[in-house]
């Protein structure tokens, strides 16, 4: 990471189908050794199998889980004296956005469906209905802040 100065933003385009930025930084994440075709594929799939479970808007739906899954607060490790402390601080609303898609992208990885596209579409809907293993890690990061909120004044 350099010291010398902050790396600029990419701009990216909106996705073709929905026209969302978001969507697209999600279908950037998905995507490995640069194969956008395929990673396209496997969002969209997962949005249409979201659409048809749920009955809804699947652009909404993946809004309302992104929500569901980015935290408020996090733990930093902050070293004072020879003790390293754990930090809650707050999440900023990049930073938030960034997480919760990393931890959607994991936590559907970690599915035991067959095809990505079923893993996803599942995740998904778990996440937009407050349930499965990315909500549990917004949980799980919520409940560390909440534990180390005695060293809070060691913020910075």
């Amino acid at each position: 990471m350099s010291r010398r100065h902050r790396a600029e933003k990419r701009e990216v385009n909106p996705d073709p189908k929905f026209g969302d930025l978001v969507v697209t930084k999600f279908m950037n994440s998905v995507m490995l050794d640069g194969k956008k075709s395929t990673a396209e594929r496997i969002v969209y799939g997962a949005m249409d199998i979201v659409e048809e479970k749920a009955k809804q808007n699947p652009v909404e739906m993946f809004h309302q889980a992104l929500e569901n899954v980015a935290p408020s607060v996090e733990v930093r490790s902050r070293r004072v004296g020879g003790a390293t402390y754990q930090v809650p601080v707050e999440v900023r609303n990049e930073r938030k956005q960034a997480l919760a898609i990393r931890w959607l992208i994991a936590a559907a990885r970690k599915r035991n469906e067959t095809t990505m596209v079923g893993r996803l579409s599942g995740e998904l809907l778990d996440a937009a209905n407050n349930r499965g293993a990315a909500v549990k890690k917004r949980e799980d990061t919520h409940k560390m802040a909440d534990a180390n909120k005695a060293f809070s004044h060691y913020r910075w």
